[in-house]
């Protein structure tokens, strides 16, 4: 949520297809294999507790007031502490209520909004990992609604060297779309690489919750809504700037009122507005070097657990091979694993479209799968083929079992 900012270019993506390609050849099953660290939870807030409650002191700092120069992006907000503007709601909540009145001192004279804004530099900070919140987001125009990251040393370094990863970011303008951005040294404010992501079919964020994440790894972040990947970082799209995302950064989440690149509320705006958060989750990264192998079907992409999440019933998707022990596959008694679990027909389906999943193994057939000489899996429960949805090899394009055809995106090989 830099300086500087001016409306940008939407990749208008509408919602991406989760997906995996499997990629295995017949001859390549391996003995089982230490598994891999898995991710352990960092941070979490569910934000649980009485109505009327504060945030968790031990978690969250308030920043208070308007900023220098409106946060440096002419924003028209005060920030307050207490409970005034940011509050539990008793059902598992905070809720962060952007106001109109006249409070504090802004740029341009007295505030004419208020709002609430919180951070943890103090409490929590770390490189690598998911970072995930639940949010249902406010409507109007002038709204901006945020979760965003700074690094940990701004106080020495300062902005932009400091480094800053923006989960999402959403202006009121574009109730449907969201942006991820990072900016750096050569690389920040308007000048800021990122991309957008649209919701289908004219939906807005505002309507109901939707998760927003990152997953970064050294050199790479991975941007996605609700499960969705819809852009990757990395070195190379710098322009030969330098990357910075290799140190802690701390998390930040605010709702802003005004600004350069929203624009400010005008007579459509109603208020209060409210930035509604059912959770803030952090997992750690593995630093394990992968175990197994990767496993590579259409267009050369691999296999891939989503997000590198081991929890049961992850999406597995087709995804650019990186070396991730999220994509670091093991065949062993007929079954395929990775980060200590199995790949896995969700319900035991059998159908036609029935969608493959992580899941603990089993021994059951819905986790059965023969390698055969033709390059295909086939899932013995249902004597059907691992297939990439749709043809399709977009990353993110979910795995799911299909009548066998023969098709490529039905021919895999572990490299």
């Amino acid at each position: 949520m830099s300086a500087l900012r001016r409306p940008r270019r939407l990749a208008l993506l509408g919602a991406a297809v989760l997906g995996a390609a499997l990629a295995i050849s017949a001859g390549h099953a391996t003995a089982a294999t230490t598994s891999p660290a898995l991710a352990a939870a960092s941070f979490t807030d569910d934000f649980n507790g009485p109505s009327g409650a504060a945030v968790d002191g031990s978690k969250w700092h308030h920043e208070i007031g308007n900023g220098a120069d409106g946060w440096g992006n002419h924003e028209l907000e005060y920030y307050t502490d207490g409970t005034a503007n940011a509050a539990l709601d008793g059902q598992g909540h905070l809720v962060i209520t952007a106001k109109r009145e006249n409070y504090g001192n802004c740029w341009n004279g007295t505030c004419q909004y208020t709002s609430a804004k919180f951070s943890t530099p103090q409490t929590f900070s770390q490189a690598y990992g998911h970072f995930e919140a639940r949010m249902q987001l406010p409507r109007g125009q002038g709204m901006w609604p945020a979760f965003w990251m700074l690094g940990n040393d701004i106080g020495t370094v300062g902005w932009p060297n400091s480094g800053e990863i923006d989960i999402m970011e959403n202006i009121g303008k574009e109730p449907g779309s969201v942006h991820g951005t990072i900016h750096g040294p050569g690389y920040s404010g308007a000048g800021g690489i990122g991309a957008g992501y649209t919701l289908p079919g004219g939906q807005a964020f505002a309507d109901g919750f939707h998760t927003f994440a990152v997953d970064w790894a050294p050199n790479s972040i991975t941007w996605s809504v609700d499960g969705n990947a819809y852009e990757t970082r990395t070195p190379a799209d710098l322009n030969g700037n330098r990357w910075v995302f290799d140190h802690p950064f701390y998390i930040i989440m605010n709702l802003a009122v005004g600004g350069y690149w929203p624009g400010n509320p005008d007579g459509s705006t109603s208020f209060p507005q409210r930035l509604v958060v059912d959770y803030v989750h952090v997992t750690t990264g593995s630093t394990t070097p992968p175990t197994g192998h990767q496993i590579v079907g259409l267009a050369g992409k691999c296999m891939d657990v989503y997000a590198a999440n081991p929890a049961n019933g992850t999406p597995v998707q087709l995804y650019d091979c990186n070396g991730t022990n999220a994509q670091a596959w093991t065949a062993t008694n007929g079954t395929l694993q990775a980060l200590g679990k199995c790949l896995d027909a969700t319900s035991g389906g059998t159908a036609d479209g029935t969608p493959l999943q992580l899941y603990d193994c089993n021994g059951t057939g819905a986790q059965k799968f023969t390698l055969n000489s033709a390059h295909d899996i086939v899932n013995s429960a249902s004597g059907k083929c691992v297939d990439v949805t749709g043809n399709n090899s977009a990353n993110g394009t979910r795995l799911q079992l299909w009548t066998c055809t023969g098709g490529a995106n039905q021919k895999w090989t572990m490299s």
